[in-house]
């Protein structure tokens, strides 16, 4: 059941990779999700470069005791604030073959929120 999971998702993952690049303008917004944290990265595919990162495990994300979807929305508000200091306002968002639901969309929701367009 796992590896047919995983197979679907890298299918999905795949699919949307081969439409969705990034930029230095409008990077990609990746959102890669664990079974105890999610990761997001804003990536310029064209020189191939993480310009900015940010996940649940930082200290004070981590440090937060609620649920994995509240900590998901603080890693959207912390990615949002640090494109803003790197003079980034407009990305494409990546959801990594992953559903847009729960964690993935709390996340999206609170960069929107912190002043990213996509």
């Amino acid at each position: 059941m796992a590896k047919t999971k995983v197979s679907r998702r890298n299918k999905i993952r795949n699919r949307i990779r081969g439409t969705v690049t990034g930029t230095a303008q409008r990077p990609r917004l990746s959102v890669f999700r664990s079974n105890k944290d999610i990761y997001a990265q804003l990536i310029d595919d064209v020189t191939g470069v993480t310009l900015v990162s940010a996940s649940s495990r930082e200290a004070t994300i981590a440090d937060v005791k609620d649920t994995k979807v509240v900590k998901a929305g603080l890693v959207g508000k912390k990615i949002a604030e640090l494109a803003k200091g790197a003079g980034i306002e407009q990305v494409v968002f990546d959801r990594g073959g992953y559903l847009y639901h729960g964690r993935v969309k709390s996340l999206a929701e609170s960069a929107r929120e912190g002043g990213l367009v996509f």
